[in-house]
């Protein structure tokens, strides 16, 4: 990633991103919602009115954040709504960026060279982290939101009445679990295995490493009793742990030093994993290449040769035993 300071860029996003030796991710800065009227959403602002072909998706195949924003793009029904460009996986100094690469496209929208490009389109000034996703305003050309949590819940109902697709994950009978159960899993497995990956000292890796297996071996007792992480209903946790989960075994486990155990040996974990892999949809959002390339290539500092390896062998649609609780 790249780190901007009033519009231009400066220094290492890492070391600005690190205290004490461990990783901290830093706050979303776009928080604007879509809503199916344009009325003011959760953060109270409104004017972004659900239509069709007004909103654009930047997202990087090989970020997990991203890719739950593709996922929910999937299952919602909203392609033909939303349009995508896709970064390359190489992410160095300048940060992400768009040049060919299989998977990969163009900025459609004003033909920018890089993601940063697109942060100054929205604010001159702009002073943050580049990241993605981002959920683009074509008509207003700027930014609604670059929080993959409030992207997936706008994507959840905000568009219904446009695509007919009433699915609901995040249902209002189920919401004090559902976010229980995310707090639980960001705080220790989608953002714990960074903070195993981008420790500088031990201690915080230690610390970050007891946390992500302790919580791994919690959602594995869960999963053990109950079909998914809320019961017997898939919901946005479980879409929410699958991304980190497809790619624990090709990247955290060897690269971000998560080696006490792979998915592969939790039964009911695996079984899950590769249930939500198979979901209709689901695996054409996957693209292991631009993972593997992303994560081996860009991250410099943990592994200088940028060899990128050609293991392991996974497959992701071996049949699966969650039929059971059914």
């Amino acid at each position: 990633m790249s780190l901007l300071v009033d519009g231009k860029l400066e220094g290492d996003w890492k070391k600005q991103s690190t205290k004490d030796g461990e990783y901290k991710r830093k706050d979303s800065v776009f928080r604007h919602w879509i809503t199916a009227d344009g009325s003011p959403g959760p953060s109270g602002d409104g004017g972004f009115k659900a239509e069709a072909g007004r909103y654009h998706l930047y997202v990087s195949l090989a970020c997990p954040w991203a890719h739950r924003t593709l996922i929910f793009r999937k299952l919602k029904k909203l392609e033909d709504l939303i349009s995508v460009s896709v970064v390359h996986p190489d992410m160095g100094e300048p940060g992400w960026k768009f040049a060919d690469f299989p998977g990969a496209t163009v900025e459609h929208n004003y033909g920018f060279e890089f993601m940063h490009q697109v942060y100054t389109k929205a604010d001159s000034r702009y002073t943050g982290v580049v990241t993605v996703p981002v959920l683009w305003d074509k008509k207003n050309e700027t930014m609604v939101s670059n929080e993959s949590s409030e992207i997936i819940r706008m994507f959840n109902s905000a568009f219904n009445q446009l695509t007919g697709e009433n699915t609901d994950y995040y249902p209002a009978e189920l919401k004090n679990e559902i976010d229980e159960i995310n707090e639980l899993v960001y705080e220790n497995v989608n953002n714990g295995v960074y903070r195993c990956g981008f420790a500088t000292t031990q201690e915080a890796y230690d610390k970050a490493y007891d946390r992500l297996f302790t919580a791994l071996d919690q959602v594995e007792e869960r999963l053990s009793r109950q079909r998914y992480l809320a019961g017997n209903r898939i919901t946005e946790a479980d879409w929410r742990l699958l991304t980190t989960l497809l790619r624990f075994d090709p990247v955290y486990y060897s690269h971000f030093k998560a080696n006490k155990k792979r998915i592969k040996d939790y039964e009911n974990l695996s079984n899950y994993m590769r249930e939500l892999y198979q979901w209709p949809g689901v695996k054409e959002t996957f693209n292991l290449d631009h993972i593997k390339r992303h994560y081996y290539w860009s991250h410099e500092a943990i592994n200088p040769t940028r060899i990128v390896p050609k293991g392991p062998e996974l497959n992701y649609d071996a049949p699966h035993n969650r039929e059971r609780f059914a």
